[in-house]
């Protein structure tokens, strides 16, 4: 007779003897793991690093995230409503393409944002509800416990992959242009020319993905088997959850980066098979921009209201303010200004010959530059 006891024996797959409940962590471990933080800051500092600023705000994103993670997926964990978890996903999936295009991405196309958009959500979508449903078996679909987390690690990867594959794309599309022109008058169709460069970008987009499953299980233990197994979960159970997962991210990561790669490869040319490189944006962050644009604008409207109700400035009425990026060009020496050159000075002594023998003649003088016209009445 086969007694199956989770709680007490173990599991079918894997006897783990009696499982321990697990201690509620509380606010005061998390510090004392803070610490940590609090040495690589110093190190950085001693080191002159200069890391300090970036470790410490990270560290505070990783805090104020997860805790705002937390609650939120336990409200969704207890509600176990299928719309909750729709909103959840569609919330994901648009935090991850803010971040792979305007935050990772050193390069961007125009409609960039809604391409990266389609392209890992459905990627995302289809291939985490095939895997749940079917691959882990899990009913009904909706489970928030295992669809949440499992698209979690789908669009986290796939993030990544995307990100790499067409930063590689429009590198190549940027600096190989002269190439890519050349296949194009040659007859090649854009799709011949850029095959290449399509290539490329897949290779290094899904070689992270490949390394990683290469060497999984073998140097470390990955973060969805620790989990379940220090969850109480068997070893077998938790070996094979985590190699579906890593096929479905396998899956996703591709799916998705070539989509993208190929809406990038269609915006970057018109209809008439030439590449526009003018669609490539070349910078790190349009949002961080606009704030900073903003802040400047503001500063100078402040500065200039409180230079206007200064009562020193009163005293220079008349005299408008100048930025330091609006001062007027440092004046020539003086040598230049008031000693005329060479050239100058003979049209000048010509002109002035020119009229003093007309005048010599009873000839009216003709004017000159130095000469104005007067009429006669």
């Amino acid at each position: 007779m086969d007694l199956y006891l989770p709680f007490i024996g173990g599991d079918k797959d894997g006897d783990c003897g009696p499982q321990k409940p697990m201690v509620e962590l509380q606010w005061y471990h998390v510090a004392i793991a803070s610490v940590l933080i609090l040495v690589n800051g110093a190190l950085s500092f001693a080191l002159g690093l200069g890391l300090e600023k970036r470790l410490f705000i990270s560290a505070t994103r990783c805090v104020v995230q997860l805790t705002i993670m937390g609650t939120v997926l336990q409200t969704i964990f207890d509600a176990k409503n299928p719309v909750f978890v729709l909103l959840m996903a569609l919330l994901l999936i648009t935090l991850g393409t803010n971040e792979a295009v305007f935050n990772v991405s050193k390069r961007r196309h125009i409609y960039m944002f809604p391409s990266v958009l389609v392209s890992m959500g459905c990627s995302c979508l289809i291939i985490g509800t095939f895997g749940t449903r079917l691959a882990m078996g899990v009913d009904p679909l909706h489970s928030p416990k295992e669809f949440i987390p499992a698209l979690g690690m789908l669009l986290g990867n796939t993030m990544t992959a995307i990100s790499l594959g067409l930063d590689q794309c429009l590198s190549q599309l940027s600096e190989n242009k002269e190439r890519i022109e050349l296949y194009l008058s040659m007859g090649a169709t854009r799709w011949e020319a850029c095959r290449p460069v399509a290539i490329e970008a897949m290779r290094r987009a899904m070689l992270p993905t490949i390394n990683q499953m290469s060497i999984i299980g073998l140097i470390s233990i990955p973060g969805m088997m620790t989990g379940q197994l220090i969850a109480g979960a068997s070893v077998m159970n938790a070996a094979k959850s985590q190699i579906i997962i890593m096929f479905l991210i396998s899956g996703a990561a591709a799916f998705g980066t070539l989509s993208s790669v190929l809406i990038c490869l269609r915006v970057c040319f018109d209809s008439s098979d030439r590449l526009r490189p003018e669609r490539i944006i070349k910078t790190q962050s349009i949002i961080p921009k606009s704030v900073r644009d903003f802040g400047q604008r503001a500063s100078t409207t402040l500065s200039n209201v409180l230079c206007c109700c200064c009562p020193g400035s009163r005293s220079n009425k008349g005299t408008p303010s100048q930025s330091p990026s609006q001062t007027p060009p440092a004046s020539p020496p003086r040598s230049q200004t008031q000693s005329p050159s060479h050239e100058a000075r003979r049209a000048n002594g010509s002109g002035a010959q020119k009229q003093n023998k007309q005048g010599e003649n009873g000839g009216e003088a003709e004017p000159t530059e130095t000469t104005p016209l007067v009429r006669s009445r």
